[in-house]
């Protein structure tokens, strides 16, 4: 049996939490054997227009399908660990073996509704791995006092799943993998140009994630033509070719629209798989494989979700699975 699984990306900043559920479903019908989730508080753009809360719509997808599932989530602002370690303990009690999560340093975009001060990239590290260390000691069962970046009194969690979690690290450069690598339970990055990907690869299994799992994030756009997808990608994703150093700190939905005035057409094809033909797609898909990825979750950006998951389902996911 294969071990690959083909995932659907459910986009949060993009579409309203009852038509994702419905996307879910249909990507399920359609063939594809996993799904993930974003956990934003805002959109990248004011042209996506949502951001429903992911925590809630994970119990209702997770029950409305037999798909696994995984959420990226920033733990240590917006959310305190406890309350994380809590939700995701409550969620893979209810659904063994189905739900994981990835946990990154997050964004100001959504982090900023606190009020606290965002933290250099250093700080928000640290903060990230006080906040893995905690979350682990929860479902350990300890009962955990902790003073540093974040502060937690006297915490227990009194339901915990008789299997805990995956916890992964999310990753978006060669040296932030080669961290994670040392303490996350897998990898969870994007796709980018081949040689820096592989280069996000080679850095994860350096810092210590040699066997571990990895997943993939694939930004890609498909559509009835080249153009239309094109078109799709641009409308809903140019501001987020740039690097993430520069995405981290940017603080409202308009400042990205505002960058993405300075992108043109052809630049979005650098950090997004455009094409209308689904073999082309296939062949980029193998290609991930083919550096070590054993779950594939597949982002469309455009808002044609429908033909998106049919061909898919129809041309590519059967394929991906019965090549492995």
């Amino acid at each position: 049996m294969s071990k690959i699984k083909i995932g659907y990306h459910a986009s949060h900043e993009q579409f309203t939490p009852s038509t994702l559920l419905n996307y879910v479903q249909r990507a399920q019908q359609a063939g594809f054997t996993a799904a993930s989730s974003s956990d934003h508080f805002h959109p990248w753009s004011n042209r996506q227009g949502e951001s429903g809360f992911a925590w809630s719509w994970l119990g209702a997808a997770l029950q409305a399908t037999s798909l696994s599932f995984g959420v990226v989530n920033a733990p240590g602002q917006r959310y305190h660990p406890a309350i994380i370690a809590q939700a995701a303990a409550t969620l893979a009690d209810m659904f063994p073996d189905r739900f994981w999560m990835a946990v990154g340093t997050g964004q100001l975009l959504n982090e900023h509704i606190t009020g606290q001060p965002w933290p250099a990239k250093a700080d928000r590290n640290a903060r990230l791995k006080e906040c893995v260390d905690i979350i682990r000691a929860l479902w350990d069962g300890q009962t955990v006092t902790h003073k540093g970046l974040v502060t937690v009194e006297e915490a227990r969690l009194y339901s915990n799943p008789d299997k805990k979690p995956l916890l992964f690290g999310a990753a978006l450069t060669s040296k932030t993998a080669e961290w994670v690598g040392g303490w996350a339970d897998g990898l969870l990055t994007i796709s980018q140009p081949p040689e820096q990907l592989r280069e996000v690869v080679d850095a994860f299994r350096r810092g210590g994630g040699e066997g571990k799992p990895m997943h993939l994030k694939v930004q890609l756009s498909y559509g009835a033509t080249a153009e239309l997808a094109r078109q799709g990608a641009y409308d809903q994703w140019r501001a987020n070719i740039f690097p993430n150093s520069v995405l981290t700190d940017l603080r409202l939905p308009e400042q990205f629209d505002e960058l993405g005035k300075l992108v043109n057409l052809q630049e979005v094809d650098k950090m997004v798989r455009i094409s209308a033909d689904t073999s082309q797609h296939l062949a980029w898909l193998e290609e991930d494989i083919a550096l070590g990825f054993e779950q594939l979750f597949l982002h469309n950006v455009n808002l044609e979700q429908e033909r998106f998951i049919d061909d898919f389902g129809q041309y590519v996911v059967p394929s991906l699975i019965k090549a492995t």
